[in-house]
Formats: C-alpha cells, structure tokens, sequence
C-alpha cells in the first residue's frame, strides 16, 4: 500500500515541517479538539466540589475526585466505539468528523443546562466524542507513514506537540471566564473551540489517504442489527443498574475499573484468535501486552494531575503572582506549556539518535521511573496546613511530569501503529486508549483515598508504583524485543 509519505507528485509536495502536508490537518483538528477538551477538563473538578455560593455544585470532593477519574476513562473507553465504527462502518476520516460534532455539542450542553443535569449530559457527550477522535485521528498519523520509517516517531511527536498547544490555550482561555464570568462561559468558549476545529478540518479531510476513508472490513446488514440489538440491551441494563443503585456517583470509577479489566481481557482474546492475523502480528500482539499493562500504570500515576494535584494546587500552593491570585484552571496550561517547549526537544532528540535511541520499550521504562521520582518531590511540603508549597516548585514538578509523558504518550500512539496487525489497524489503537481507561479509572479509585491526614503516604504509594512497575518493565525488555519481530 502506497502512504501519503512517498505518494507526493508534482503540486501536491507541499510539507509540514519536513512531513507529508495532510499531518498539517489533523494537527489542527487535534489542535482545537485538545482546547476544548483541556478547557473543559481544567475546571470540571473545582466545578464539582466548590459550593453553590462559588457557582459549583457542592458535591463532596473525593466523590468529585472518582466522577472525574470515571469520565476520563470513560473518553478512553469510548475509543473502542470509535475504533469499531471506523473499522466497520464509516472508516477512520468519517469517523473523526462525526466524533467532532459529538464533542461540541457535549461541550454546548455543559454550557446551557444547569446542574447535574448538564453534567450528566455534557460528559456523556465528550466522552463519547472524544473518544472517536482519540482512536481515529492518531490511526490517520500512522497511516501517513511506510512501516519502519524512521520519521514516525518524530511525526507523532509533532502531532503531540498540537495536542498541548490546545492543552495550553484552552485552559487558559476557560480559567479566566471561570474566574471572572462563572463556569458556563469557560464551557461556552469549549464549544466555540471545538466548532473551529471542525471548520478547519472539513476544509483539508480531501488531502487524507483515501483508504482512510471507507471501512477496511464493513460490517453486513444483518450483522449491524445484531450490534444494534445488543447496544439497545447494553443501555437497558445500565438504565436498569443506575435505578436500582448498583451504579452510583460513588462507586462509578470503581464499576468502570471492573469493565474495563474484562473489556480488555476479552479485546487481546478476540485479535489473538481471529484468523485474519498472521503468526508474526499474533507475536507483536503478545509484545504489546507488557506495554498496555505498563501504560495503564503510568496513567493511573499521571491522571493525579487532574484530580488530586488539581486539589492541591487549589488549596496547598501559593498561587498568588504579583497580586493577582491565578486561577486554578491554569495549571492544565502549565503542564500543556512544559510539554510544547519540551516536545521538539525530544522529537529531535529521538530524529537525532536514530538507531541508537532506546527502543518503544526503554522509552516506557523510562517514563515510569521518571513520574515515581516526580512524586517523591511533593513529600518535603506535606503534612502542613495552608499554602505550605511555592509555585516555582510546583512547576519544577511538573516538569518531570513532562518528561515522563514525552517518554510515553506519543511512543505509546507509534508502537501501537507498529505493533498494529493490518486487519485491526483502528481498533489497535483503541486498544491503546483502552489502556489510558483502565488507568483513568484506577487513578480515580486512588484519589479517593486521598486527605490531608494519608497525603504523606498515598505520595510514597504513588511512587512505589512508578519504581516497581518500571522495574518490572525492564525485566521484560528482552521479551518483547524478540516478540516485535523487527516492528521496533
């Protein structure tokens, strides 16, 4: 199959910073998609916990803690939904945009309705959203590549690089209308953001490769009532679950860590046996499961930032600059800032090394060692009352967070594209996202154990994970690199 990568001919050689031109439009799209999902997310806990007097809902906050570590694995669990309608009925380029739409009118949704009920339908909505561009757009990177090209990585890491530039606006932008205007604004321009985001990429979709845009294994009418039968029994039985109290706001993370573990169980049984792979992308999938299960573990350490970092920014740091108090929402923007000053750095850094970087593998090795460390750095403000840390030292901190993630994430979406067998290209990197889900889940059952009076310990804990599991990790290398099979 020729790629978007040696197919240029005369007029259509444009690049994108030395890369094929259509990475320009899925950078965008990521671009705005990241703003409003960041924006969002930047102040949906404080929306969460603060009292109705400060514009919020009063919930209790390790309650507020669990919903948001429910709805973040949640935008990773819908991947599979958008991995299997691109996969099966409107291919990956349709995929994205309808998943767009989606997304913007969840966000319209938090914006208009007021209280739980807006809550409720509005991250419905994104997460559902969300997790059809999730599993779509970073499928379209890949496709833009040979298998084996050297500039793979470095294009994912430019793609990640659009990411955090909406990462680092969004917030912004969000956190100042909280602050000044209420919550419903900062949601508003959310949806403001989303909607350019899709202007944008229905203007440059005609440039993607166009096996991207039907379905490389379409489903047949008959079977599509099946799955259409089985979804309506799906949400009969959560309707019936939630009106009987088996899931509630308390437990949901919890409900969610127990689907996901069988979800995932039951997708590794399903491309293992299916005879549309062959014995070396069978093998390539056994390598990837060390690194599932390590990624499920560094983003149950990561999603702390978005929970109880989040709190502890709100309510332990000194966020007071020359007498103007920043807003809480900021801190999203200052991990998202670290990353986009960071991020060409390493992209030339691994483009530089070549062959001599670490492969996939040592490079997650060294994002779990790295986001342990991280949290021992917390442990010498603990314990205290008040705003007991100073903000240069948390921006310290989140630089290893960085470091970390720049180590993980965007090698995550390449090995996934490496390791992916050509039958299950898109749902392989559902596969993926389904790991960041597991690990959303687990970090919002974590945080609920999470007070003033555990601190201490639950950093340690925190720690202990990342050491042991890259540990652990490390012990496998030799493992997966004879499984790759060359991928690597």
């Amino acid at each position: 199959m020729k790629t978007t990568e040696d197919a240029a001919r005369p007029g259509e050689e444009r690049r994108f910073f030395g890369h094929p031109w259509p990475l320009a439009t899925l950078f965008g799209m990521e671009v705005w998609e990241r703003f409003s999902f960041y924006g969002m997310q930047a102040i949906l806990l404080i929306y969460l916990y603060y009292e109705a007097s400060r514009g919020g809902l009063g919930i209790d906050q390790s309650i507020a803690i669990g919903i948001v570590g429910a709805y973040g694995s949640s935008v990773y669990l819908s991947t599979i939904l958008g991995g299997w309608f691109a996969d099966r009925v409107f291919g990956a380029e349709r995929t994205l945009f309808y998943s767009g739409i989606v997304v913007m009118t969840g966000h319209i949704a938090l914006a208009v309705l007021p209280g739980v009920h807006g809550v409720t339908v509005g991250l419905i909505c994104v997460a559902l959203g969300s997790g059809g561009v999730k599993a779509t757009c970073s499928a379209l990177v890949g496709s833009l590549y040979e298998p084996g090209s050297p500039k793979r990585d470095a294009g994912f890491s430019i793609f990640y690089l659009g990411i955090n530039i909406g990462g680092f606006v969004g917030p912004l932008l969000t956190g100042l209308l909280q602050q000044n205007a209420g919550f419903h604004y900062g949601f508003g321009i959310a949806a403001v953001g989303m909607a350019i985001g899709l202007m944008q990429y229905a203007k440059g979709r005609k440039h993607l490769p166009n096996d991207q845009k039907t379905a490389p294994d379409p489903i047949g009418a008959s079977s599509l009532k099946r799955y259409v039968a089985a979804a309506v029994m799906a949400l009969a039985a959560l309707g019936f679950a939630v009106a009987l109290g088996w899931v509630r706001a308390e437990n949901l993370s919890g409900v969610l860590l127990g689907i996901i573990a069988v979800a995932a169980v039951v997708y590794f049984a399903v491309i293992l046996r299916s005879s549309h792979i062959t014995a070396d992308e069978r093998s390539r999938v056994y390598a990837f499961i060390p690194l599932f299960l390590t990624s499920a573990a560094y983003w149950a350490l990561y999603s702390q930032s978005y929970t109880v970092i989040t709190a502890f920014f709100d309510q332990r740091v000194d966020r007071s600059l020359f007498g103007w108090e920043i807003p809480v929402g900021w801190l999203v923007s200052v991990q998202a800032l670290t990353i986009i000053v960071f991020s060409g750095v390493f992209a030339w850094l691994w483009t530089a090394l070549g062959k001599r970087q670490p492969s996939s593998a040592g490079k997650f090795v060294l994002a779990m060692a790295i986001i342990g460390a991280t949290f021992l750095g917390y442990l010498p403000f603990l314990g205290g009352e008040g705003a007991s840390m100073p903000l240069f030292v948390l921006v310290l901190l989140l630089l290893g967070f960085t470091a970390s993630e720049l180590c993980l994430s965007p090698i995550g979406l390449s090995v996934s594209t490496k390791l992916a067998p050509k039958a299950f290209q898109t749902q392989m990197m559902a596969l993926f996202f389904l790991s960041l889900a597991l690990g959303f889940a687990a970090g919002g059952e974590l945080g609920a154990y999470y007070t003033e009076e555990t601190e201490v310990g639950y950093f340690i804990a925190m720690a202990a994970i990342g050491g042991v599991t890259a540990v652990l990790l490390a012990l496998c290398l030799p493992f997966i690199r004879r499984a790759m099979k060359g991928a690597d």
